[in-house]
């Protein structure tokens, strides 16, 4: 056996904390190291984190970026006996790569930059760094004078190249290169390479784990090798929350996994392979051999170094582990909500607790962020225990032990209610914040709500009403935003005092409640209390938050949030009769099951409103034409109106793939023609012409019993028998 052992990591970087993330990847290299690991992996852009987005053009960046490398190669010991591989961005001939440095016995054996950018969804690489195109193409890289006056060495290789080892070959493969079709590892692979090493930078997305391990289990599985992936874990500054899960696959079965979501800033995991079985596998795939004896050769650079070994056990194949959406959604936004606030310096979370579905979800999202810190604490996690005292203005001596006690010291809930409001939702709010271990507040705010209707009586003899009081919509609106935006302010008072009213120091983040769903909709009032700080359940769907609500009720011991899960969702922004509740799903004129397929047809399938049309017709049986138009037509009215809610909405997680998040995840207009002209009389074009293929079926069907009365279905956009051209436009 000629063994290998090799490791990876997850660590949780902070955009341009220099300081802090060189610590980080020290700590990393130390403990690669303790544990026999000749090869250390990060994950991509390491050294000044990932999320610097434009200040990836500022010349500080790139300064401080050497000096951390500097640190690194100037401890003799960091990198004796031990490939470093670490990620941060190069400026070459003025150009600037997104790249991995390659250290060793302290020199840098090679730059690798990026050869594929991500550029879509979250991702604008390419708004700061150059794809390198030139393929199997190497050159020479004048190394920084600070570098060349502490290791001897004055230029290095930059480029697209295989590091050739006394007794193995490897290579550098960054992120979004896994994704594309035709892989670097491919090519790579069949000119010999045994090992890529994948520093990433992929943030966590709901049940996107499982796309991720495909490729990386295809990527050995088809031609053998081994595949190390690094991921960033944490968030880095942003609305994304990069989930770790680093691994190491061989010949297509996994051999170490680390942890999806972790308050861990550094986890380390290593696996011990046996290079023998790697190339067994490939010498005894006849087809494969063929093919590489074809593959033209890349440039080989030399790291004169020995990496095998005879002695110990190759580590055995483990099952991958996943977790459910539910997990997902508690684990993911609860982690990022706790880096959120370990890093702005605050005292806690405040949050307007309405006693409904959103709101209870967030709070559980915070009940389990403090179980997650309870946890680690209880590990012994220092760096958990420190932020904990510091935030929770605590002594040396505290230790969080207790879920709900820790979160009575750094989390206030607040019932803001009006006359419009129920007993009912008061009793949720309440029993949800006992469960959680808030301190909870009930405040009246209809003082304030009263005090604008007089203001309003300064300029206008006209008094609004309500509409089951015989307003109009107009008025009636008004009336509603105008309790909303009280709570905004309200909470934000709150959150500035209470704290101060408690005896201690600093202030509250305030949390929002808005879900995915009600964004897209435009269901909120501009500057309403899902105006907030951050929103952990901004990019989370109603259905998903459901089922959510349902886990956590049983696992996470929080058992009065399954009481939302039965109750109609509403504002209690208008008042009730006997004849009238308000609804949300009445009030949005289509329930939340409709606009999580709107949203996915919007997004993810690019679909306007003629071709959303068309697939709804396909896909909605139990609906006609007709009124399929009509919720299609709705959607995008509604959404065009309310787009411009999007440039304030609040910082939210980001989890799902049909975010409308302005300008981060999703780029279109905010000020819209909202008639749709063209596209509603294609939409009604369409339904007219079913229609009369209606009645011509009746009429046959009338004339000739033995006719079955067919729907005929309406052709997509760019069929054979369905054109733009045959619609005679």
């Amino acid at each position: 056996m000629r063994l290998i052992t090799v490791a990876t990591c997850n660590l949780n970087q902070w955009a341009l904390d220099f300081k802090g993330n060189l610590e980080r990847i020290i700590e990393s290299i130390k403990i690669a190291k303790s544990k026999g690991a000749i090869y250390r992996l990060g994950p991509e852009l390491e050294i000044p984190g990932y999320g610097c987005e434009d200040h990836f053009y500022e010349q500080d960046t790139m300064l401080h970026s050497w000096q951390s490398l500097m640190a690194l190669l100037k401890d003799p010991e960091l990198t004796r006996d031990i490939i470093v591989d670490v990620g941060m961005p190069v400026l070459h001939k003025n150009v600037r790569y997104n790249c991995r440095v390659i250290l060793s016995d302290q020199r840098i054996v090679m730059i690798c930059p990026k050869k594929a950018l991500a550029m879509d969804g979250n991702y604008r690489e390419n708004r700061w760094f150059t794809p390198w195109l030139k393929s199997r193409t190497t050159e020479i890289f004048p190394l920084p004078k600070v570098i060349a006056d502490i290791v001897g060495q004055t230029t290095c290789v930059i480029g697209d190249a295989i590091i050739a080892t006394r007794d193995t070959a490897i290579a550098n493969e960054t992120c979004e290169e896994l994704f594309l079709p035709n892989s670097p590892h491919i090519e790579m692979g069949l000119d010999g390479v045994e090992m890529i090493a994948n520093g990433s930078g992929s943030h966590h997305q709901l049940r996107k784990l499982k796309q991720r391990v495909d490729l990386i289990t295809s990527a050995t599985s088809k031609s053998g090798g081994i595949y190390l992936y690094a991921n960033q874990q944490g968030c880095d500054g942003g609305r994304l929350y990069f989930d770790g899960c680093c691994m190491i696959m061989v010949n297509g079965e996994c051999v170490a996994q680390g942890s999806q979501f972790s308050l861990v800033d550094v986890e380390v995991i290593t696996a011990t392979i046996d290079l023998d079985e790697v190339r067994s596998a490939r010498a005894s795939f006849m087809s494969r051999c063929a093919q590489a004896t074809l593959t033209k050769e890349f440039p080989r650079v030399l790291c004169d170094q020995h990496l095998t070994t005879y002695k110990g056990s190759a580590s055995q194949p483990i099952p991958i582990k996943y977790i459910t959406p539910a997990e997902e959604i508690g684990f993911g936004p609860a982690c990022w909500l706790w880096d959120y606030l370990r890093r702005s310096g605050l005292g806690g979370y405040f949050l307007p607790l309405s006693g409904g579905a959103d709101s209870a979800a967030t709070a559980a999202i915070v009940a389990i962020m403090c179980q997650l810190v309870v946890l680690d604490a209880g590990k012994g996690n220092r760096q958990v225990i420190a932020d904990a005292q510091r935030i929770a203005g605590a002594g040396p001596d505290y230790i969080p032990t207790n879920a709900k006690e820790f979160a009575s010291r750094i989390f206030y809930t607040a019932y803001l209610g009006t006359k419009n409001s129920s007993d009912e939702t008061r009793k949720r709010a309440a029993e949800i914040a006992a469960d959680v271990g808030a301190v909870h507040k009930e405040v009246d705010i209809e003082e304030v709500t009263t005090a604008f209707g007089s203001m309003f009586g300064q300029v206008s003899k006209n008094q609004p009403r309500f509409k089951v009081h015989g307003g109009s919509n107009r008025e009636n609106l008004a009336l509603q935003n105008v309790q909303a935006r009280s709570r905004m302010v309200a909470s934000y008072h709150l959150a500035s005092l209470l704290l101060w009213d408690h005896g201690r120091e600093g202030s509250l983040l305030v949390l929002g409640s808005a879900n995915c769903d009600e964004s897209l909709r435009g269901y909120m009032t501009k500057y309403d209390c899902s105006s907030a700080d951050i929103n952990p359940i901004g990019g989370i769907s109603k259905n998903d938050l459901r089922i959510f609500i349902e886990w956590a009720s049983r696992e996470r011991n929080i058992p009065s949030i399954a009481q939302v899960l039965t109750a109609t969702p509403t504002a209690e922004l208008e008042p009730v009769t006997k004849e009238y509740v308000q609804s949300d799903e009445a009030d949005m004129g289509m329930t939340y099951d409709e606009l999580s397929v709107f949203g996915k047809l919007r997004k993810i399938h690019k679909c306007g409103p003629v071709s959303m049309y068309e697939r709804l017709v396909s896909e909605w049986s139990h609906l006609e034409p007709p009124k399929v138009a009509e919720k299609v037509k709705r959607f995008f009215y509604y959404y065009s109106i309310n787009r411009h809610k999007m440039t304030t909405i609040t910082p939210s997680y980001h989890a799902e793939a049909y975010s409308p998040d302005d300008n981060r995840y999703d780029h279109r207009p905010f000020l819209y023609n909202t008639k749709w002209d063209t596209q509603f009389a294609l939409i009604d074009e369409l339904v007219q012409r079913w229609k009369s293929n209606q009645l011509k079926e009746n009429s046959d069907s009338d004339s000739d019993p033995s006719h079955t009365n067919l729907t005929p279905p309406v052709m997509p956009l760019g069929s054979s028998t369905g054109t733009l051209i045959d619609r005679h436009l």
